[in-house]
């Protein structure tokens, strides 16, 4: 008897708060606060408040409660450890494996083709060239590390 009071209480006090929100031309927030405040009165009508009462004070169903909490945190805690033994862990060391290889098997791949055949090479005087680091470096090798990224890319 006293939980429904009070839900009528509080929907009656939300109503007046709507009605001055009304009154101050915020229709949108009246509306708003008139449907919260309305919820209480609809679950005393329901009858879900006298529900709600009588499991409040039921140590059985506080017993209940208990038991779905622990289980839940069985739950949460096998989540966790099985997220930490098999999951991340070692997605990222197959990752790092995969990238390993990936760069280890690029430069490979940009050699020749064809097993028998050598790469062509340009003339000695190579006059498009201006930095002096480059120079000394085979042509096959120049775009070794650019082929390396569009790989890893997938170009």
């Amino acid at each position: 008897m006293l939980a429904e009071t009070i839900c009528s209480a509080v929907s009656v006090a939300g109503l007046g708060i709507a009605a001055v929100t009304a009154y101050r031309k915020r229709f949108l927030s009246a509306a708003r606060i008139a449907a919260y405040s309305l919820v209480p009165i609809g679950l005393v009508m329901t009858g879900v408040v006298k529900w709600l009462a009588h499991t409040a004070f039921s140590p059985t169903a506080w017993a209940g409660f208990v038991v779905l909490g622990a289980a839940w945190l069985l739950f949460l805690a096998t989540r966790s450890v099985e997220r930490r033994k098999y999951g991340t862990r070692k997605e990222r060391r197959a990752a790092a494996r995969a990238a390993r290889e990936n760069e280890a098997t690029a430069p490979a791949a940009s050699g020749p083709a064809l097993p028998g055949r050598a790469p062509a090479r340009p003339a000695s005087g190579d006059a498009g060239r201006s930095t002096g680091s480059s120079r000394g470096a085979k042509p096959d090798e120049d775009f070794s590390d650019i082929e390396a990224i569009l790989k890893k890319h997938g170009i």
